[in-house]
């Protein structure tokens, strides 16, 4: 639904919002592949897999964000793309706090990361939100391309601590 949502309203947030939830699964994918490894000898081969997914993610969000604003692009309005990222902005923060307690409270570096990617989640969500409103509300059409670049913040952020 995401991904209709951001086509319809050719929203660069909401893009990278749902390129982040994919990096999100994946990470989750990561964790429980690492967890089942009993001699830990994947750990390290799991945080930097989850660090290049966080860069990845930033180089794409920088380009479109930046392309967006040197064209002008005007993204579209969104009540759907607005009421899923205000959902997943509260689920996100939840998670995240259970995952950073959890991974802490088992000693396990991959768990406590993973919750900081949940925790980005969040902090994306929140942002495209504010730029989903922003565009709506106030005709702020640059407030979702600066969304995109609060992703970028923190995911180049994150990964320059993982690495």
């Amino acid at each position: 639904m995401l991904a209709l949502t951001a086509l319809a309203a050719r929203s660069v947030a909401l893009a990278g919002f749902g390129l982040d939830s994919l990096i999100e699964i994946g990470a989750s994918a990561v964790v429980v592949w690492e967890l089942s490894d009993t001699r830990g000898a994947r750990r390290e081969r799991a945080l930097r897999l989850i660090a290049v997914a966080f860069l990845l993610l930033a180089t794409y969000l920088s380009v479109q964000a930046t392309w967006v604003l040197i064209v002008g692009h005007r993204a579209g309005h969104s009540p759907a793309g607005i009421a899923w990222t205000a959902a997943t902005a509260a689920v996100m923060f939840a998670l995240a706090a259970g995952k950073t307690r959890t991974g802490a409270a088992l000693g396990n570096d991959v768990l406590h990361t993973e919750g900081h990617v949940t925790f980005i989640d969040g902090v994306l969500a929140t942002a495209v939100l504010l730029g989903l409103v922003l565009n709506v509300a106030a005709g702020w059409w640059w407030a979702d391309p600066l969304a995109g670049y609060v992703l970028v913040y923190y995911a180049v952020r994150e990964a320059w601590a993982i690495l």
